[in-house]
Formats: C-alpha cells, structure tokens, sequence
C-alpha cells in the first residue's frame, strides 16, 4: 500500500519562546483568576459575564489578561480592573 506525502510539509515548530509551561498549582491559580476578575469586570462595567467576555475577547483585554494574569493579581481589584479597562479602550472599546 502506497501513501502520499508531501514532500514540502513539516510539522510546525515551537520555538523555547513560544513554549509556555504551567504546573498544575500555577495553572489553578489562572483559571481561578480569570474565573474571579471576568465577572467582577462584568459588575464593574455594569454588563452580564458573556457580554463582558466578549467586550474583552474583542478588545484585547482577554489577550492581556491571560498574559498578564501573574502581575495582575498582585494588584488590587481597582487597579487591575483599571489596568483592563484601559487596554481595551486604547484597542477601541467605549465603555
């Protein structure tokens, strides 16, 4: 039996700086993070969590939080609340 493969396909490779491992405490701590501040965000901002989700998915904020998440919950809940608003808006967001 014969099989067809291309000659000019590799498989996609990651590079060290694309590579992002988390332990299982660290990962926990993320989620629950992110599980915390996208509802508070949501009251902050007087919308309901699926609309603020999307406002962040849109925005950028999502983005900045899953990259930010560490630094940001060291912050108080104003201040990171603010840091997020703030990069949406600079993205376009108007709330």
């Amino acid at each position: 039996m014969e099989t067809n493969v291309d000659a000019n396909y590799s498989e996609p490779v990651e590079t060290e700086e694309e590579k992002v491992v988390f332990d299982d405490e660290e990962l926990d701590d993320k989620i629950s993070f992110i599980s915390f501040i996208v509802p508070e965000f949501a009251a902050a901002y007087k919308m309901n969590v699926q609309k603020a989700f999307f406002y962040l998915q849109k925005y950028g904020g999502w983005d900045y939080i899953n990259k930010h998440w560490w630094a940001l919950h060291t912050d108080s809940l104003d201040y990171a609340l603010q840091d997020i608003y703030e990069v949406c808006r600079e993205n376009g967001g108007l709330r």
